[in-house]
């Protein structure tokens, strides 16, 4: 059956000059002019073919048919409210599903996410390994992602782009390569590995020296596994926390960003 088109927001300024049989109230609560609401409640009676409101000099007052039609109005917009809040059971919920490298979640996101969820044994967390999955198919929250920026999702970056040199103590003088790695012209390779946190496990055994994110070899540095060697200095990439606009308008995502952020 086609369902009849509805203008909600003419039947939203409706219902206000119907509770304050006045224009201006109702334009002071929806933050419009009193000129706007006119328009919109002339606009409603031309689309219902119907009278509304008519003034008298005791003011505006509701003509029968405007009186017949608020109360199932009313109705409808409780329904609308019910059904927002039930779309948005799911996301209230205090289950997180997180895409983020290996590398990256062992090393510097699960301490933190271990710190959010002291005392909240409620929480649950999903860790997705392939930071580029599809938000929709994943149903994702949040992922991390070592990139040059957010791209079209939006974005916060947990640190600057900075990259650091590092290798163990009394290690391995060779390179160890990985994929985006800014080794410098002619580098001796020691090792090949796939990703960032290969690259890391390599310097910490010994393997090599890495050029590696600093935010990724920041805590294997202070505890001394490794050294830096050079920098940190400015580097192209960063671990930025990405999702499309409607996930950071939840509640849920923006506690737990608040607190990766506040831990940075």
């Amino acid at each position: 059956m086609k369902r009849t088109h509805l203008p909600l927001n003419a039947l939203r300024v409706f219902d206000a000059a119907a509770r304050h049989l006045s224009f201006t109230r109702a334009a002071d609560e929806l933050a419009v002019t009193p000129a706007a609401v006119g328009q919109q409640i002339r606009a409603l009676e031309d689309h219902l073919g119907t009278v509304l409101f008519r003034r008298t000099s005791k003011g505006l007052e509701l003509t029968k048919e405007g009186a017949a039609g608020l109360e199932p109005l009313r109705e409808g917009f409780l329904k609308f409210e019910e059904s927002v809040q039930a779309m948005q059971a799911g996301q209230a919920s205090d289950r997180y599903t997180i895409a983020c490298p290996r590398e990256f979640y062992a090393q510097w996101l699960a301490p933190r996410l271990a710190e959010f969820s002291k005392g909240q044994s409620h929480i649950r967390f999903e860790l997705v390994a392939d930071e580029h999955a599809d938000f929709t198919e994943a149903n994702l929250d949040l992922a991390i992602r070592l990139v040059d920026g957010p791209g079209d999702l939006e974005g916060v970056e947990l640190a600057p782009a900075l990259r650091v040199v590092v290798g163990a103590p009394n290690g391995g003088k060779g390179w160890i390569d990985w994929p985006g790695a800014p080794l410098p012209e002619g580098a001796e390779v020691a090792v090949k590995v796939g990703n960032a946190g290969q690259a890391l496990s390599s310097a910490i055994a010994g393997m090599g020296r890495a050029a590696l994110p600093f935010l990724l070899a920041e805590d294997a540095i202070r505890d001394g596994r490794l050294s830096a060697l050079e920098g940190p200095a400015p580097g192209r990439r960063a671990y930025w926390m990405v999702a499309p606009l409607p996930q950071w308008r939840q509640k849920k995502v923006r506690a737990l960003v608040g607190h990766l952020v506040a831990a940075r």
